[in-house]
């Protein structure tokens, strides 16, 4: 049979494969029970308690009392000074506290008639965001008020390559109870997922499994275990693009590290194609080699020197 055909009948079997794999790793959502049309409401995460502290600047006012308007910034004890009220200490309260405060002050000393105070706090000097894992800039960011995770990503350079699709954020209030977010493609989600940072919290970008093909291949890199989901021999050579006709499938190999040592999986790939033996699923870090049947010595290739081949590749990474 001429090359040129048995190049065409593998890709159809290897797309059929493919396919065959994906419907399988599908599960069928649940439905609701007959009669009930009511839909399930996530509960939305709990907002983080915000405080003034030392250094914070503060913009104060009175309704109806122009003159009482100023912004003043919490000294070293914690403390504002007002006029009539003197130094008021604020440092642990919420701008609600430190307005009811206030509040009471001016009444109790018959200073204004049911007065109402309001107060904003302009600039959170003490309370920074660290936001680290993989992103292209990590490090400690000055932040005024509240923020969305969205918007410090792009402060913090965008995602990397090998960026998984789970951010975990630390309040420093609640520091026992992260909160756990997945990034999504979906439309749909992206609002509901770019929820509110503020000063103190702790964002950490998740890094995202990675499967690595190598060899004589359209397109050797790494790919990324989009959701942490299962990636098989033949999905991963869907996703570089298949073989080349060059090269000697029934002596690929998969090469994993385990307990600090590589170990060696035959893969004969020409008989998965054909439905003789099942396809298998890979493992983080593992590299799929495919070796070129023009080399005699491409299938002894060392362990070393593939693993080394899959380090310097090119990590595919889908936008989120």
């Amino acid at each position: 049979m001429p090359r040129l055909i048995l190049k065409h009948l593998s890709f159809y079997l290897l797309g059929l494969a493919v396919l065959a794999g994906l419907g399988a790793a599908q599960t069928p959502a649940e439905s609701p029970a007959a009669g009930d049309s009511t839909p399930t409401l996530k509960p939305r995460p709990p907002k983080a308690r915000l405080t003034v502290n030392i250094g914070d600047l503060l913009d104060i006012s009175v309704y109806d009392q122009p003159d009482m308007a100023q912004k003043l910034r919490v000294n070293e004890n914690g403390e504002i000074s007002l006029p009539l009220l003197g130094m008021v200490p604020v440092a642990g309260l919420s701008s609600d506290e430190v307005e009811a405060k206030i509040e009471k002050g001016l009444s109790d000393g018959k200073y204004v008639k049911d007065p109402h105070v309001s107060v904003l706090v302009v600039e959170y000097a003490t309370q920074g965001l660290s936001i680290g894992g993989e992103v292209r800039k990590p490090g400690v960011y000055p932040i005024h008020g509240p923020r969305r995770l969205q918007d410090m990503i792009d402060e913090a350079g965008g995602l990397t390559e090998k960026a998984g699709d789970k951010v975990t954020i630390t309040r420093r209030a609640e520091p026992d109870k992260p909160l756990v977010i997945s990034l999504s493609k979906d439309p749909s989600k992206v609002l509901e997922n770019n929820v509110e940072i503020y000063p103190g919290d702790t964002i950490v970008v998740s890094t995202a499994g990675l499967v690595y093909v190598v060899g004589d291949v359209g397109r050797p890199g790494g790919f990324p275990m989009e959701r942490n989901e299962q990636v098989t021999v033949l999905q991963a050579m869907a996703l570089a693009e298949g073989a080349k006709p060059t090269a000697a499938l029934g002596k690929a190999k998969i090469v994993r590290r385990e307990n600090g040592d590589l170990k060696e999986i035959p893969v004969n790939l020409k008989a998965m194609l054909s439905g003789k033996i099942p396809d298998r699923v890979l493992e983080d870090k593992d590299v799929l080699f495919i070796p070129n049947s023009l080399a005699k010595s491409a299938a002894r290739r060392s362990l070393e020197a593939v693993v080394q081949a899959a380090v310097g590749v090119t990590i595919y990474h889908p936008p989120y």
